[in-house]
């Protein structure tokens, strides 16, 4: 992160140093076909409170309580919003793992007129190692966590900035729609019952958006910072319970003879913050 601010401040510095040398502005910059990567910090938005849910009589609809045959909640001890540190709501929970994310692009800019405005729009393919998970107790004891991974995306957005001065800088925002496929796993310490992943392969709609910085290095080269907030809409894929080797008294076994369990938040978010860097032509 240290790097970042140092890399910011130094676009931000060029940028506003720009209008000193107007009359030396070219044209060419921002202004055309460019290919080039990204890498940077993949940051998850992990609500506290999150946990998971479930559909305990098989109409689709998750919210249900899982119940003991007694009639008490199952899963008493609670929830988390990271990954369990072992069966009991006392071991605690480790928080989910932000990792780096890279990708690559191609887009094509165009200066509106002579003046400053730039508009754009580029496609994007990436990649994150970041991991988000949600876990739950039950009073077996035992721990149940869902996990979830970017595991690729392909995005389409459009850019509008304003390139002062020289030109050779570029300060711009950017939005428009991602496809992302999301790989699902589960952990859990019960080895009684059976779990199966189901609708994992699907890929997901989302949407983009986000702010940068970018400035010329050379004529044909130039260096960015961006930040930018992804959110999929991610509820298709969840886990059925079944019975393995547990009795009918199971409580996940008692209302249909299974039962679905899946995130308590249905998106998947992730907020980015990385340099790119970008050949021109």
């Amino acid at each position: 992160m240290k790097n970042s601010t140092i890399l910011a401040t130094a676009i931000l510095a060029g940028l506003v140093a720009q209008p000193a040398y107007a009359q030396d502005a070219d044209p060419d910059f921002f202004n055309g076909v460019y290919v080039g990567g990204s890498f940077g910090l993949d940051g998850l938005d992990d609500e506290a409170g999150e946990g998971i849910v479930f559909d305990t009589d098989g109409d689709g609809e998750f919210g249900d309580t899982v119940r003991t045959t007694t009639g008490a909640n199952a899963f008493g001890p609670g929830f988390c919003n990271g990954i369990a540190n072992g069966p009991r709501a006392a071991d605690g929970c480790s928080d989910d793992k932000s990792r780096f994310g890279y990708g690559v692009r191609i887009g094509f800019d165009q200066r509106i007129g002579d003046g400053p405005i730039v508009a754009g729009l580029l496609v994007e393919g990436a990649m994150s190692d970041s991991e988000e998970y949600s876990n739950g107790f039950s009073t077996t004891p035992a721990s149940y966590t869902f996990k979830r991974e970017l595991d690729k995306s392909v995005a389409l957005r459009g850019r509008l900035g304003v390139s002062p001065g020289s030109g050779r800088g570029l300060i711009y925002v950017t939005g428009g729609l991602a496809y992302a496929d999301i790989d699902h796993d589960f952990i859990t310490t019960n080895g009684a019952n059976s779990f199966t992943m189901t609708d994992d392969d699907d890929w997901q709609l989302g949407g983009q958006i986000g702010a940068g910085g970018e400035l010329y290095l050379f004529d044909n080269v130039s260096l960015g910072l961006e930040y930018l907030y992804s959110r999929y809409d991610d509820n298709d894929a969840y886990v059925v319970v079944g019975a393995g080797s547990a009795p009918a008294t199971n409580p996940f076994l008692l209302d249909s003879g299974q039962t679905g369990l899946r995130p308590s938040d249905p998106n998947f978010d992730i907020h980015s913050i990385r340099t790119t860097l970008n050949f021109r032509f």
